[in-house]
């Protein structure tokens, strides 16, 4: 284990991850969702296969169990990325992000109902309050003395995102039992990239030089920012890891700022800042609930 590389790996996935989303919401109006999805991952894939040949897992990688499993994660996922690109073209990047961090939330409460795992009253109580900081950070969007349609279509698209995220990232708990984590990264680019030539009768278009070269990009640098991001659990701890996601919101006000004039409003700081104390609660408590199961274990029968 070597933490600190674990932490600089992933706050360069979380770094490469915001600037992959500024770049597809640069061509949201040039393509639709769709095709954007379609770029991400298919120039995606000679990235992941050059990483599993350099670790020597392309037997691993391109080998599976469970097809139909893919499959799911595969069609949950590119659903979940359609929609997340669609936002982008509809709301600033912060607030996309902000609304986004529901994703997490809803992970633990999908896992309670689909996989039987325990939500204790203090998971419960930050679950809750995570949630709020999401409702108080997309409020301002959603008032019914001054609706703006738009934004209100761009809120709701990061939702059902951040549903369907939750709902892959649910069954990619249940699909690692079985599965390499290679194979789920290689084929979730593989099907969805087919699942996103679905779209193409709804109308793609041709973006021009520099549009395609912005989408080619968000593909490259999408597939770098998945490998750092899936090493860096191989030098630390999910719960080490887990604090600096919230650095995306940095980067979204950064990029946001520079790149599209947006400034983000209080409502969508405040809100964050409710998330981020929320997601804190809980990674500390994991953290807690883990050295005691630490501690119990040399005192353990061999039957547990």
């Amino acid at each position: 284990m070597s933490p600190f590389r674990g932490i600089a790996l992933k706050l360069c996935s979380v770094f490469l991850f915001t600037i992959m989303a500024s770049l597809i919401k640069a061509t949201a109006d040039l393509v639709p969702p769709g095709e954007a999805v379609f770029f991400r991952s298919f120039f995606a894939i000679p990235i992941i296969v050059c990483w599993l040949a350099m670790r020597g897992d392309l037997k691993t990688g391109f080998k599976v169990k469970r097809p139909l499993g893919h499959f799911w994660r595969g069609a949950i996922g590119v659903s979940a990325m359609g929609f997340g690109f669609a936002s982008l073209g509809l709301l600033p990047l912060p607030e996309v992000t902000a609304i986004g961090y529901a994703a997490p939330m809803l992970t633990l409460i999908l896992a309670a109902i689909l996989l039987g795992e325990r939500l204790r009253l203090f998971r419960i109580s930050a679950v809750v309050l995570g949630l709020v900081g999401v409702v108080v950070a997309m409020w301002p969007r959603l008032s019914l003395d001054d609706i703006d349609k738009v934004a209100a279509l761009g809120v709701s698209c990061v939702l059902i995102s951040a549903v369907l995220r939750a709902l892959a990232h649910v069954h990619i708990r249940k699909l690692v039992a079985t599965e390499e984590t290679s194979a789920i990264v290689f084929y979730f680019s593989l099907t969805a990239t087919l699942f996103s030539l679905v779209t193409v009768p709804f109308g793609w278009a041709w973006p021009g030089i520099a549009g395609a070269g912005m989408l080619i990009a968000s593909g490259l640098v999408g597939g770098v920012a998945q490998i750092f991001l899936t090493s860096a659990y191989k030098f630390a701890e999910a719960a080490v890891l887990a604090p600096f996601d919230y650095a995306s919101i940095l980067f979204a006000i950064l990029f946001g700022y520079f790149f599209f004039a947006e400034v983000p409003t209080n409502m969508v700081l405040a809100g964050s800042a409710i998330v981020m104390a929320a997601g804190g609660l809980i990674i500390w408590r994991e953290r807690q609930l883990g050295m005691e199961r630490g501690k119990a274990r040399p005192g353990m029968t061999p039957q547990g």
